[in-house]
């Protein structure tokens, strides 16, 4: 990838802030916070802090909770220098939360109660970790609308992906305890009014329970938003993700006209056919041992010598 890559710059006259080249939408676990051990490279960080200050707007979005993107992203952008003035936004737990940060810190966090999982089930589902499943996995105490667990770091993750499959079961079990319609995959388990208001979503290092209302392309469109009370229209859009729910972003984006193209650091899942770019590390002749965070690390660094940052 070269700076060919980028749409022209604006015409002369016209304030970067206002039209960047570029704006990144940009999930956490994979192409930003390593899967293995959930932190996130310092030339990852650099190189985040370089584009937000070049004016290339930098905004998250994931399942995490913004507790993990201020330990995780935050704090460390703000210790290599994140110069003030500039704003980076988190859409959080799929659409259901979000918060920006400054150099200062993190502003109000907002939160769509309308999509919150009900709380007597996220009690019954802590429980449930506690008595079963605490050896593999620990509850997410951080979320505030989704109910996540997570696989402890130190077990195997064919260990976990085992376990998983027992502990989503027993998850959907519990929604039907409590009169709640679920999906899991391929798996529908209405309610009595035949509806379907929530799903189990397993990913390679959690599951997330969570109203079928999220997801990233809610987020995607939370970022537009967010950019566009800031009188901020980028000319085109990256998004970048490890599984096949992530291509959401670029797909909701293109079906709004906006130009973009999607990076997939994990394409060994399949690369789907889609109306526009879907580029991996191979475009950047990296083998396909490049995956998650040294892919998004590659192409962060790209980016940044593109805008000569």
């Amino acid at each position: 990838m070269t700076a060919s890559d980028f749409p022209a710059s604006p015409a002369p006259g016209v304030r970067l802030l206002s039209t960047p080249p570029l704006a990144l939408l940009l999930d956490v676990d994979g192409p930003v916070a390593s899967p293995v051990t959930r932190d996130v490279q310092p030339g990852i960080i650099a190189d985040m802090v370089a584009l937000a200050s070049a004016g290339i707007p930098v905004i998250f979005n994931t399942g995490r909770s913004d507790a993990f993107i201020r330990e995780q992203v935050m704090e460390p952008m703000i210790a290599a220098g994140m110069p003030a003035g500039t704003v980076i936004h988190a859409i959080c737990e799929k659409g259901a939360v979000w918060f920006s940060y400054t150099a200062a810190g993190a502003g109000p966090v907002h939160v769509d109660q309308e999509l919150a999982v009900p709380k007597a089930y996220g009690d019954d589902v802590r429980r449930l970790v506690a008595e079963d499943y605490s050896a593999h996995m620990f509850f997410d105490e951080t979320k505030r609308a989704m109910v996540s667990v997570e696989q402890h770091i130190e077990v195997p993750s064919a260990e976990y992906l085992a376990e998983q499959a027992l502990f989503d079961t027993d998850a959907m079990d519990l929604m039907a305890r409590h009169g709640l319609g679920v999906v899991r995959l391929d798996h529908h388990a209405p309610n009595s009014d035949d509806a379907v208001d929530y799903r189990v979503d397993p990913t390679i290092i959690s599951t997330d329970i969570e109203s079928v209302r999220l997801g990233k392309d809610l987020g995607a469109s939370r970022a537009v938003e967010m950019l566009a009370a800031r009188g901020i229209t980028p000319l085109a859009w990256r998004t970048m993700g490890d599984s096949r729910t992530d291509y959401a972003m670029a797909d909701w984006l293109h079906h709004n006209d906006h130009p973009v193209k999607h990076i997939d650091v994990r394409p060994a899942d399949g690369v789907p056919v889609k109306p526009y770019d879907v580029l991996t590390a191979a475009d950047l002749g990296l083998g396909s041992n490049v995956i998650h965070d040294d892919a998004g690390a590659a192409f962060l660094r790209k980016w940044r010598e593109a805008v000569g940052s």
